[in-house]
This record gives C-alpha cells, sequence and structure tokens, in this order.
C-alpha cells in the first residue's frame, strides 16, 4: 500500500501554474511653474506604490525644476505643452501601465493595488473618482458628475487620472499635440476599441480653477470647447480663447 501511493506520487507531481508577473507602473507628471506643488505629487505618487515616477518640465522659471531634480524621480526637461509633455515622458517611462497625473492631484494610498488588481493583460485604460479637496455641494454634483462621464460616456480627463497599458499606448497613442484637449482627443480615440476602468481612488484633486472661475462657468465653458471642437473648431484657436478667459 505504501509502495502503491508512493508510485502514484511518483506519477502525479505538483504542478504550480507560473505565478502573473506585477504590473509595474509608471507615473508621468508634466509640470511648469509648479513649486508649490511638485515635491508633495512627487511624494504622494511614491506613496502609493508605484514603481516610477516621471517629472517632465516644460520650461519652469520659478524653481520647480530644481525642486524636482533634488527628489528621486526621473526628471526631464521638454518642450512646453502637456501634451508634448505627457509624451516626451511616455517615451522614457518603462512601466507596463502609464498614469498621467496632474501635479495639482494626489494619487490615493493604495492606487498602484488598485490599478494591479483591476488591470489585467495587456489592453485597458481608465481613470479614478476624484474628491475634489472644497466642502461645497456643487463639488459632490460635479464629482459624481466626472464619475458618470467615464461609465455611461467611456471620456476620461486628464484631471481623473488617465491610464493605459503600455500596448494600448503603443496602438493607440500618443496623446495629439495640440495646445488644448489632448486628454479629450485621446480619450474619445480609446473609446472606440474599449470600455474604461473607473477606480474608487479617490483621486484628490485641487480646486483651484474651480474657485477661481466658479464651479458652474467653468463646467459650462469646458462642454462649449468640447462642443466647437465637435462642430469643426481646431484645438488652436479654442486654446486662444481659453487663455484670454483663464487670466
Amino acid at each position: 500500500m505504501i509502495l502503491h501511493a508512493t508510485f502514484f506520487l511518483w506519477q502525479s507531481p505538483v504542478r504550480f501554474l507560473p505565478a502573473e508577473p506585477v504590473l509595474k507602473i509608471s507615473v508621468i507628471i508634466p509640470v511648469i511653474n509648479e513649486a508649490s506643488l511638485i515635491e508633495q505629487a512627487i511624494a504622494s505618487s511614491w506613496a502609493s506604490g508605484v514603481d516610477q515616477v516621471i517629472v517632465v518640465d516644460g520650461g519652469s522659471t520659478d524653481g520647480t525644476a530644481e525642486r524636482a531634480s533634488q527628489q528621486e524621480c526621473d526628471w526631464l526637461r521638454s518642450e512646453p505643452g502637456r501634451a508634448i509633455q505627457q509624451n516626451a515622458g511616455a517615451a522614457v517611462a518603462d512601466g507596463d501601465l502609464l498614469l498621467f497625473l496632474h501635479v495639482d492631484t494626489v494619487l490615493p494610498v493604495n492606487a498602484a493595488e488598485q490599478l494591479r488588481n483591476a488591470v489585467h493583460g495587456t489592453s485597458g485604460y481608465g481613470g479614478f473618482r476624484q474628491r475634489i479637496a472644497h466642502p461645497g455641494r456643487l463639488f459632490r454634483w460635479l464629482e459624481a458628475g466626472n464619475a458618470w462621464r467615464i461609465q455611461r460616456c467611456g471620456m476620461v480627463y486628464g484631471d481623473q487620472g488617465l491610464f493605459l497599458t503600455r500596448a494600448t499606448w503603443q496602438e493607440l497613442g500618443p496623446f495629439p499635440e495640440e495646445p488644448l484637449m489632448e486628454d479629450y482627443i485621446l480619450s474619445r480615440r480609446l473609446k472606440k476599441r474599449l470600455r474604461p476602468i473607473l477606480l474608487p481612488g479617490p483621486l484628490q484633486v485641487d480646486p483651484r480653477r474651480w474657485v477661481r472661475h466658479g464651479v458652474v462657468r467653468q463646467t459650462v465653458r469646458n462642454r462649449l470647447i468640447a462642443a466647437a471642437y465637435l462642430a469643426g473648431v481646431t484645438p488652436t484657436r479654442l486654446a486662444s480663447y481659453y487663455r484670454r478667459h483663464d487670466r
């Protein structure tokens, strides 16, 4: 009996399935004149559990570059323009997944865990639920509306922590190097092929632009710009309008 059991075990060795490789995550932060925020952005990115932090400076003159270069990150300079800077960062990233992060947003401490649990295989993209750092009720409605836009419209904007796998980036990227709406244009391209993932986050977002312009005014302006683009107005022309009203 003992010999029979031994023979059976020898004939039927235990087979261990190979472990799924851990998803390596690269965070790419485009900046220009953000000295007051850059150190927090880098530190919070590392705290979230990612594997690489890349800061791409578009020509800062306020000390942003000096502060970033003193932190633990891959720092590089490029021509100004968010799309140009993000493309430059993606070109040197070595992660399996690319996460484009605005400097005034803070990743949740378990962002990397959320990403690794949600993204499987080589294709995929999405963003995070937001928490705008303001107590006003309008901001809660804004957060809900932005989450709804990902779930129902398939559109992920830059301030939601747009992420995508390297394979998806290589197939459907890069950002169009336009002066405005680079995230909108890329997201329209992505949603034709893929359904975005909405992660619980929350991604902490600075309310500064809504406070400066007002929640309703900023939201209406964004929708008018999107409508104008769909009607055929070029991003270059829209950017000149946007800057005039952003001063």
